[in-house]
């Protein structure tokens, strides 16, 4: 740690960080309370969910091992029915009474005026006002761009042979806007009328639907929803259009006819509550929807509606259960409800022990204080942003774009806690944040990427129009995947927020990382660096194409018999060292002094696999594809050893986790387990299936249900766009078994010794899981050949290759020890570093087989020299 730079930061920052004033520096926090994250954890995803203090387990520990708890049935109402109820119930209500009013308090609102309603979090809060609202086709349901999917949820979506009670199924105007809004700086809400621009959305009316136009009178109720603080870009929303909503919406709305009738406001303050909760005395809200474990991290599954008195009698809750209910009768339709506002629309049994927990959250925050709170974390938000903004590349070109609303007249007091941007190489293209996020993740740092579920705010600050939206859908862009960069353009952000126990050292080691992993400096030409930032000869979408199409190689003496191999020089006198087959894809090899060559590589190299009685194809690591990729990540296949005995005609299986080894018949009379067809890959494959007591044995092996599933020959191979559709193949003379990308990996022994000098010679040196410093081996890389002779990373340079990423590199972190798999960041986190481009990481080059020139006879052996054809 670089003492100077948080000496800087405190000059600026010491009045409002680590709480100067508090019971407990932050310092004092981080040890006692968050002990677990001293092994390096920078945690930095607080909007998502922050994280609980170990001393407020422990209290909730102590309470419920020290108090019985039961079920409160009947306990919604401020009456006890004495002779109804224990003394345990008894006890537990009076703990949920309790709970209720120190919700109400942290909301500033009084009893007389709101009732908590406890759900099970902020979008069941959402749901529930959306299904119960007295929608009417006169009425309008108004939300800004900013919102989160469980808000634009309450307009509801066209589901066929569904009954919604939602806005637009029940008639109502659904519209988005977005508030534009000048610095106020005398505060007062007349400011906020002539600083504030309201812009109007297309309106949105179900299709189909025939209703009356609008009554000039505005009678119907009408629903505004927007955040206290955008989950996207952490703007904040004055809370001044509460008031102007409720008494005077023409002078938003203006000669619209929407500004008719009576509005109602929603406040989603699941974010913004946790520095800032909206002040119920002051700003009459109707609804308010929270979530716990935004605020102190645990429990999840539990959060609250506040809701105005006067607003619960507008709501009708359709269903009733054993909670909302005074009596019911079961063979004829007749129910009497309850009267309490808490009993109509809590269903069911209370999630008593979460309530109960609630408190300890609540005493620790409180003994912070909320403003204290807010102050420390916005000064770790104030940094981050001003040094991102500050960081330039060496031809002087902006690192850094932050999606965010603030001026420079704002306080940082009131720019919240997270801050989210995207990062540009100096040619002006972006680095994809899932790169980002993957990068970080070695490095120890957890942040969120993506649009965070709120695609309003996402397109408005990333520029994207509704074709560009719906072309990154065509294109086959979900929610969660990895198709971060479409068109050039981002489809997606990266987000850091912080929380009431994040550090200085924490952002310090997020920037440090940034700086260190995207900012280019001059460009090294030795050594294996690869250039960044754009002065490649690669385009973007020429290294996607690489890890896709592999330009064939000619290896070994067998195979130069062809006309013009005068090209093909031995400048360097490189050798075949180790060849390694792979039976079983993601279990481990045996290695060979000679083996067979086939039509799909080396003969039954990857030729079985493993999937999951869900379907999901079983590997050591995870890919995320919609379509293409579905996979699932088991380790513990990597303790699986395998050999082939070419003579007999058997795979041999072991593991120590089974007494027996499994001897598997290569002969086609011994599959009975039928003919199946998979996608993998984008490629549909015909597979071979086995027996019971195969699959009984990997099942056991893994400790998961499976079947093993042979790759079967077809006479034909059709391929599979992003959408799942059958089109023609590009390369119908290129046959692959269940490899990634192409039939080989090779790598060479002299780049793995210069990646082994460089893990021992960082300043900071990095330890393995057993506590020495990492060394890595060739066979970590998973390759099928090892060469030796010439210089680091000279494959790189082969006229004839195009430079491919390992799709194992997620493989290379896992080591086993005593029957136990185990993950280390290196040596990837070392290799990101120095081969990275354009976003993949690169080690050894993937091959292809030149089937034309096959014979009965070719085989690769220890020992052959390879001819490449140099740049």
């Amino acid at each position: 740690m670089d003492y100077a730079d948080k000496e800087e930061f405190l000059k600026e920052f010491g009045e409002d960080y680590g709480y100067p004033n508090g019971p407990k520096s932050i310092d004092q926090i981080r040890a006692t309370e968050f002990k677990r994250l001293e092994n390096g954890t920078v945690y930095l995803d607080h909007a998502g969910a922050t994280l609980y203090s170990e001393l407020q387990m422990e209290a909730i520990f102590r309470d419920f091992t020290t108090n019985v708890y039961g079920n409160p049935p009947n306990c919604k109402s401020l009456i006890h029915i004495l002779d109804s109820q224990s003394d345990i119930s008894l006890a537990t209500c009076d703990i949920v009474r309790a709970a209720r009013e120190q919700v109400l308090d942290y909301f500033n609102a009084s009893m007389k005026d709101y009732k908590c309603i406890f759900t099970s979090g902020a979008t069941a809060a959402l749901k529930l006002v959306g299904e119960a609202f007295p929608w009417s086709h006169q009425s309008s349901y108004m939300y800004t761009m900013e919102n989160h999917n469980s808000v634009l949820g309450i307009r509801d979506h066209v589901y066929p042979l569904a009954i919604s009670r939602y806005a637009l199924s029940q008639g109502a105007a659904a519209f988005a806007i977005d508030v534009e809004e000048a610095v106020d700086n005398d505060g007062l809400s007349e400011g906020l009328v002539t600083s504030t621009k309201i812009s109007l959305h297309p309106i949105q009316r179900r299709k189909g639907a025939s209703f009356p136009e609008r009554d000039p009178a505005g009678d119907a109720y009408n629903l505004f929803a927007f955040p206290s603080e955008c989950n996207f870009s952490g703007s904040r929303f004055n809370l001044d259009l509460v008031n102007i909503m409720k008494k005077n919406p023409e002078r938003i709305l203006e000669i619209s006819p929407f500004s008719k009738g009576r509005w109602m406001v929603l406040i989603d303050a699941a974010k913004g509550c946790v520095t800032q909760p909206p002040d119920l005395s002051k700003y009459p809200v109707d609804f308010v929807v929270m979530s716990f474990y935004k605020i102190f991290g645990y429990p999840t599954g539990l959060g609250a509606l506040i809701m105005r008195n006067d607003a619960a009698k507008l709501l009708k809750n359709t269903y009733f259960s054993g909670g909302t209910v005074a009596a019911s009768i079961a063979d004829i339709d007749f129910v009497k409800r309850r009267q309490g506002v808490e009993e109509l629309f809590e269903d069911g049994s209370a999630s008593f022990l979460s309530i109960a927990s609630i408190r300890h959250g609540f005493n620790l925050i409180n003994s912070l204080t909320v403003p204290a709170i807010c102050r420390h974390i916005a000064s770790l938000g104030m940094y981050v942003r001003k040094v991102l903004l500050s960081l330039r590349h060496e031809n002087g070109a902006d690192v850094c774009t932050i999606y965010a609303t603030y001026t420079s007249e704002v306080s940082y007091h009131d720019t919240g806690s997270m801050v989210s941007f995207n990062l540009k190489r100096p040619d002006g293209s972006w680095f994809g944040y899932r790169e980002v996020e993957k990068l970080a993740s070695l490095s120890g740092i957890q942040l969120r990427t993506g649009c965070f579920c709120n695609p309003g705010a996402c397109a408005k600050y990333l520029g994207l129009s509704h074709s560009d939206l719906l072309s990154n859908i065509e294109a086959g862009h979900v929610c969660w995947d990895d198709n971060d960069i479409i068109h050039g353009k981002p489809t997606g952000a990266i987000r850091v927020s912080f929380g009431y126990m994040s550090t200085f050292e924490d952002a310090k080691k997020f920037i440090d990382f940034i700086r260190n992993s995207f900012v280019s400096f001059p460009n090294k030409s030795a050594n294996g660096n690869l250039s960044r930032g754009g002065s490649s000869h690669f385009s973007p979408e020429g290294i996607r194409m690489v890890m896709q199409f592999v330009i064939l190689l000619y290896l070994a003496s067998d195979l130069f018999r062809i006309s013009g191999m005068e090209r093909w020089l031995s400048v360097s006198k490189y050798v075949i060292k180790f060849i390694t087959v792979y039976p079983i894809k993601s279990c481990a090899g045996f290695s060979v002094e000679r083996w067979p060559l086939c039509s799909t590589g080396l003969l039954h190299d990857r030729e079985w696999l493993l999937k999951s009685q869900t379907g999901e194809i079983l590997t050591q690591k995870k890919i995320n594809d919609e379509v293409l990729r579905k996979e699932a990540q088991v380790p513990e296949m990597c303790l699986i050893s395998t050999y082939i005995d070419l003579n007999q005609e058997i795979l041999v299986v072991k593991s120590p986790r089974c007494r027996d080894e499994l001897p598997i018949n290569l002969k086609p009379d011994s599959y009975n387990g039928g003919i199946d067809e998979i996608d993998l890959y984008g490629q549909r494959y015909e597979v071979l299936g086995y027996a019971d007591e195969v699959n009984l044995w990997f099942s056991k092996a893994i400790g998961r249900p499976c079947s093993l599933l042979q790759c079967f020959s077809p006479k034909f191979r059709v391929c599979l766009n992003k959408r799942g559709d059958t089109v023609m193949c590009r390369d119908l003379e290129s046959r692959l078994n269940f490899t990634n990308e192409a039939q080989f990996l090779l790598v060479s022994e002299e780049s793995v010794s210069d990646l082994n000098s460089k893990l021992s010679s960082k300043a900071d040196t990095r330890k393995g899981i057993d506590g020495v410093t990492v060394k890595v081996n060739p066979m970590r890389f998973r390759p099928n050949l090892v060469v030796s002779g010439g210089e680091p990373y000279a494959e790189d340079r082969w006229r004839n290759l195009k430079i491919g990423g390992c799709n194992r590199c997620q493989m290379i972190n896992f080591t086993h020890k005593d029957g136990q798999v185990q993950k280390s960041k290196e040596p990837l986190a070392t290799l990101a570093s120095y081969r990275r481009l354009k976003g993949k990481i690169l080690f050894g080059i993937l091959l292809r087989y030149d089937i034309t020139e096959l014979d009965t006879d070719s085989y690769l052996e220890v020992g052959q020299e390879v001819h490449v054809n140099p740049e």
